[in-house]
């Protein structure tokens, strides 16, 4: 079905707002996936916090222009789809790839993170990175770990001397 102007305008404004805010892009080439399949996936998108999107890529190549995903402008030939990550930064690439497992017809053409595009293999680096509670929790480890060190280390010399007390008292009663 043929856009007019002010549906491309609303498109363009949509896709906008969502590049401005999100964290990484996956593009994917999906000729031959069945309207149950993109259903799927679509659904498997709203719950893991990632925006999916088929549009014209002249449309596209609008919307990211003055965004971080400018770098992939020149790249976005074909029939693609577009999955932006909105929370977290992985959740694109493990939608992806995760979907392509299953489905042989949808095919990782491009990522782009951090003002970079890269090739379609970085889907897997993408997906492997830690969710926001997995980082967090990773944080938080390494934070700890020193407090529980110095507390150790303060508690030492007491348990030292408790050993060593109950060492004599030992000693005495064999004796």
């Amino acid at each position: 079905m043929a856009l007019n102007l002010a549906q491309k305008k609303e498109v363009v404004a949509e896709l906008a707002n969502v590049a401005a805010k999100a964290h990484s892009l996956v593009a994917a080439e999906y000729a031959g996936l069945t309207v149950a399949q993109l259903t799927e996936l679509r659904k498997k998108a709203r719950q893991g916090g990632v925006y999916l999107k088929v549009a014209k890529n002249t449309l596209v190549s609008r919307a990211v222009e003055g965004t971080d995903y400018a770098c992939v402008q020149d790249a976005l030939v074909g029939p693609l789809l577009y999955a932006f990550s909105d929370e977290d930064p992985g959740a694109a690439g493990r939608l992806i790839k995760d979907f392509a497992k299953a489905n042989d017809k949808l095919k990782p053409k491009l990522v782009a993170i951090g003002g970079k595009a890269y090739p379609a293999s970085h889907v897997e680096v993408l997906a492997s990175l830690p969710t926001r509670d997995q980082a967090l929790s990773m944080l938080l480890s390494v934070m700890v770990q020193p407090a529980t060190m110095l507390v150790r280390l303060l508690s030492e010399p007491a348990s030292q001397l408790a050993r060593a007390t109950n060492a004599v008292a030992q000693q005495k009663q064999a004796a």
